[in-house]
């Protein structure tokens, strides 16, 4: 693995040296938010919505944001100009910066850019679809990308134990959500069924929604355990799952068992989309 340059703090040093103190609020306190995007060749994808989405998440949790969204895009593309930015990931973490109380902000947050290699799921979740588990947790905060994601890595780490790729937030009245680092649609007929609210506004779930609306009747309602039995569809929309079909969520077989063709039909957009929309790393400044 390439030792990649970071941002961190003002400065671009190597992420073998990359550090925070340790009375950071983001380590001691878990305060603070992040994006995860990832470049197609060179090509940030969604960069913008990502950015936009990182200021409502400290909008909400009171965590002041001193760039503003065209600063942080600079930075972030500065940041990839200092690498080989080919098919990466790019992390974006802002937390409450140094507290010399570990507790309360002192107005200075951290900001760092991290990048790292695109892992992509194997093929066979594609042609022969996903499983997921659910889990009687909830996301803390749902609107809110937060560094907390003690829910999500307990869940995921049930799901990897049973060989799931993913694990379902299911509330004690039936009602699910989403997943620990992915959106979850349904297909009924030619309804397109997904969660309206409390659930994060995922980026390629906002671009899949774009690309359903003149195909489907979109519908963002409560979604219940049991239709899950009554989908003739269900996928799952994330950064680098992109558009990912299941066909099973616990002892329940979704449809016919296998990845069906709407599933099919929107992924194949979402990459024409992706090609044409794509602009490539600009040149140095």
């Amino acid at each position: 693995m390439p030792d990649y340059t970071y941002y961190v703090n003002g400065e671009f040093v190597p992420a073998s040296q990359a550090a925070v103190g340790l009375n950071d609020l983001g380590l001691v306190r878990g305060y603070g938010i992040f994006e995860v995007l990832r470049t197609y060749g060179t090509a940030p994808f969604g960069l913008r919505p990502h950015l936009l989405r990182l200021e409502r998440s400290a909008a909400q949790i009171d965590l002041p944001l001193p760039w503003t969204v065209e600063e942080l895009e600079r930075i972030v593309y500065a940041t990839m100009e200092r690498n080989d930015a080919t098919d990466v990931t790019i992390r974006i973490v802002v937390t409450g910066g140094a507290s010399s109380s570990f507790l309360m902000p002192e107005g200075a947050p951290t900001l760092l850019v991290m990048l790292a290699p695109v892992r992509l799921p194997a093929d066979h979740y594609y042609s022969d679809g996903a499983t997921l588990i659910s889990v009687d947790f909830e996301r803390f905060m749902p609107t809110v990308k937060s560094l907390n994601y003690i829910p999500a890595i307990m869940g995921l780490q049930r799901a990897r134990k049973e060989g799931a790729i993913e694990a379902l937030y299911r509330a004690p009245d039936g009602q699910i959500t989403e997943c620990t680092t992915c959106n979850l649609f349904m297909f009924k007929g030619d309804q397109l069924i997904t969660a309206g609210a409390g659930v994060l506004d995922g980026i390629t779930r906002a671009t899949v929604l774009e690309l359903a609306e003149d195909l489907y009747d979109v519908v963002q309602r409560p979604v219940y355990y049991s239709e899950i039995a009554e989908a003739d569809e269900v996928f799952i929309t994330s950064t680098t799952k992109e558009v990912m079909p299941v066909v099973r969520v616990d002892e329940i077989g979704v449809g016919a068992g296998r990845p069906g063709p709407k599933t099919q039909r929107l992924r194949e957009l979402f990459h024409a989309f992706v090609r044409s929309t794509s602009v490539p790393l600009p040149p140095a400044r």
